[in-house]
């Protein structure tokens, strides 16, 4: 971590810094608007004549496409390896001549503005309007994620899908089921199975050393 702190506290420092900034920005450029400000959204890309896709908004697309593309860069090239070598040995990296600082600086950045897009999608193509809370928790499974995938892409692409299963099953459920049973339940569905399948992978995740 650039502070030369845990990665876990830090990441919880700037997590809530940046709400509390978004919710400052919110009041601060809508003072007096009770309800939330409709966005327009991006519109599907119908004419790409692939069923699944049809359906969809150019940031699926975008982040199907960033997948391979993450990859390549971690595993095919020589600032991908400069990237894992900070992570794992920084003393070698810098033996080697690379600024540990700048490369995880980097990193950072690069994964802020992936999750920044991440956000983006929410507000312009799957709510169409802003409001607080409307990652309802999304961005702690990204974290299960990493650990469920151990740092591979492909793999917490496939972990994100199965997350995505399990909410939109929670959905139909909720539509299905019986009246009896609380919607809470439905609701922490995709949360319970995330969580116990992190139980599972956790112990055997390989964790980067630094």
């Amino acid at each position: 971590m650039v502070l030369a702190l845990s990665q876990h506290v830090s990441g919880l420092g700037i997590t809530l810094l940046a709400t509390s900034l978004s919710y400052y920005a919110y009041r601060v450029s809508f003072p007096k608007v009770n309800t939330p400000p409709t966005v327009k959204p991006f519109a599907a890309m119908e004419g790409l004549g692939i069923p699944i896709l049809s359906a969809q908004t150019p940031l699926t697309l975008l982040a199907l496409l960033l997948v391979p593309a993450i990859a390549w860069l971690l595993y095919r090239t020589p600032a991908g390896l400069a990237l894992r070598m900070v992570g794992e040995n920084p003393h070698a990296a810098e033996s080697r001549g690379i600024s540990v600082i700048a490369a995880r600086s980097a990193a950072i950045m690069g994964g802020s503005a992936l999750m920044g897009v991440a956000g983006a999608f929410l507000t312009l193509s799957a709510f169409d309007a802003f409001f607080f809370n409307m990652v309802n928790g999304r961005g702690w499974i990204c974290v299960a994620l990493v650990v469920f995938a151990s740092w591979r892409p492909g793999k917490a692409l496939l972990g994100a899908l199965l997350f995505a299963f399990f909410d939109a099953l929670q959905l139909r459920l909720q539509q299905a089921g019986d009246a009896w049973l609380p919607y809470q339940v439905y609701l922490m569905l995709p949360y319970a199975l995330s969580i116990l399948a992190l139980v599972l992978v956790a112990r055997r995740a390989a964790y980067p050393r630094r």
